[in-house]
């Protein structure tokens, strides 16, 4: 994956991440605020060693350095059972020597001989009473148990107090920005989590690069989604200015000079599930083809659930059955559309053998006629893995025209559609992205459909070669004359 990938994704699930982040912060503000407040108080005692003997001194490798030595194990007592029982029963707390051990903190700062006792407590002022009692029973311990020496009037080791604790004016938790500072930052880190573990477990096609995981087979035509499309399935001929009829015309550019050594083309269009555009694709490439003069069939290729002549509005009831059960010539069941050289064959009665009628020698001769007599033979197929039609049809036709549709089809479909292709050897012509948003974190892998500029590759010779529409952040190739490049 590039860096626009990981962008993508975090584009496309902001609103998840937005929410993770946002609950975090409100999980850890509702945290602090329902958490008893705690005060610190600390207290600091300092050690040195009592001699008025400088040889004592000096047997004991300096005062300095010895109370330093001494120090470490000295905060290791603070919270002793020896200290803490002392405390207990001086201040009458109602808690056990163990429990007020895990209040007390004893810390020494490195090469020092001060020892810092803090203690926690929920009620200030006893905070500040406890580390005080505490700093004085410590010291009692070590000056007048621990290190005074048997027989001995007095210890060697001193500790004095030197800050005795004050009561806390604010309590040292709950840390309320930190806390929801960290939370935030763990619901970020869902949120991120959830929206690639989204792009994880997602099995649709949504972007470029997931076709070209799948198949090397260039994207020639890109279709905005359009939500009325059902309502008015042929927006060329509707709306011709519209950018979704200019998206077609960009495909029919493709189509027109995908092999200009030949004058006529055919071409199956199909998908690998129902529901992904391909008749209102074919319609549509059928129309644009016809706009430039140029004499088109249009044939409904599925004889389960045709759908061109309701999409072109025409009479169905005879078709491209009649002419292959020897019913009917061509002349008798082509319906011209429009006022352009556009044709329109539809299926005629369902047989009950479809793939045998499209796989007979019959459809090879009514194809071959019908590209004889036009220059273009768009042929809508139904879906490869459904039915074996579309796989009969594609063996016909010069090239194959695979419809994707965004958000919808699954990569395993496409992957099944193109592998069942390939066996057969029949050449996809091209993949054909419909239904792809106009809006969105997925517009920009397939292209915004706002406004159009060009500009045009050229060969060693500096001809013009391709053409390259820029359209939102992507580019898409499309094949232009060396003599016209505006076509």
């Amino acid at each position: 994956m590039e860096l626009r990938d990981y962008l993508r994704i975090l584009h496309k699930n902001w609103i998840i991440i937005l929410i993770c982040t946002l609950a975090g912060i409100a999980a850890g503000a509702g945290a602090s605020l329902l958490m008893t407040p705690k005060y610190e108080s600390v207290s600091e005692v300092y050690v040195s060693v009592r001699s008025s003997d400088t040889s004592v001194t000096a047997e004991l490798a300096q005062g300095t350095t010895f109370a330093r030595q001494a120090v470490q194990s000295y905060t290791t007592v603070v919270n002793k059972e020896i200290v803490t029982s002392r405390v207990v029963e001086e201040l009458g707390l109602d808690r056990t020597p163990g429990q007020l051990a895990e209040q007390i903190t004893a810390t020494n700062q490195l090469n020092t001989v001060v020892i810092e006792i803090a203690v926690i407590d929920e009620d200030p002022v006893l905070a500040a009473s406890i580390a005080n009692s505490v700093a004085s029973n410590f010291i009692d311990v070590i000056v007048n148990e621990l290190e005074k020496p048997e027989g001995a009037s007095q210890s060697l080791v001193k500790i004095e107090p030197v800050q005795s604790a004050n009561v806390p004016s604010s309590p040292v938790s709950p840390r309320v920005p930190i806390n929801i500072a960290i939370a935030a930052i763990v619901g970020l880190a869902l949120g991120i989590g959830v929206a690639f573990l989204r792009q994880l477990i997602d099995t649709k096609i949504r972007s470029t690069h997931d076709i070209t995981q799948i198949t090397d087979r260039p994207i020639v035509g890109t279709i905005a989604f359009d939500p009325d499309a059902g309502k008015r399935p042929l927006i060329v001929h509707e709306e011709p200015k519209s950018p979704k009829a200019e998206s077609y015309r960009a495909l029919r550019t493709n189509l027109r000079f995908m092999d200009i050594e030949n004058t006529r083309h055919s071409f199956v269009v199909t998908s690998s599930l129902p529901s992904e555009g391909k008749s209102t694709t074919s319609a549509n490439i059928a129309i644009a083809l016809a706009e430039q003069g140029a004499k088109v069939v249009l044939v409904d290729g599925d004889l389960r659930k045709p759908k061109v002549a309701t999409t072109m509005g025409v009479d169905g009831s005879v078709g491209l059955t009649d002419l292959l059960s020897g019913r009917a010539e061509p002349k008798d069941v082509l319906q011209r559309w429009g006022r352009g050289r556009l044709y329109v064959l539809p299926a005629g009665r369902i047989p009950p053998n479809p793939s045998e009628l499209l796989g007979s020698h019959t459809m090879q001769q009514v194809h071959d006629q019908l590209l004889a007599e036009h220059d273009y033979v768009i042929i809508d197929a139904p879906p490869l893995l459904l039915v074996t039609d579309g796989a009969v049809l594609s063996e016909l036709a010069h090239g194959t025209l695979l419809v994707v549709a965004s958000g919808q089809t699954p990569r395993s479909a496409l992957t099944g559609a193109v592998a069942q292709l390939e066996g057969i050897g029949s050449e996809v012509s091209g993949i054909v992205v419909t239904k792809v948003p106009t809006k969105g974190p997925d517009s920009y892998a397939y292209g915004s459909y706002g406004g159009y500029g060009a500009y045009y590759g050229t060969d060693g010779d500096g001809n013009p070669t391709t053409e390259y529409r820029k359209i939102g952040t992507g580019q898409m190739p499309i094949i232009v004359s060396r003599k016209n490049r505006q076509s």
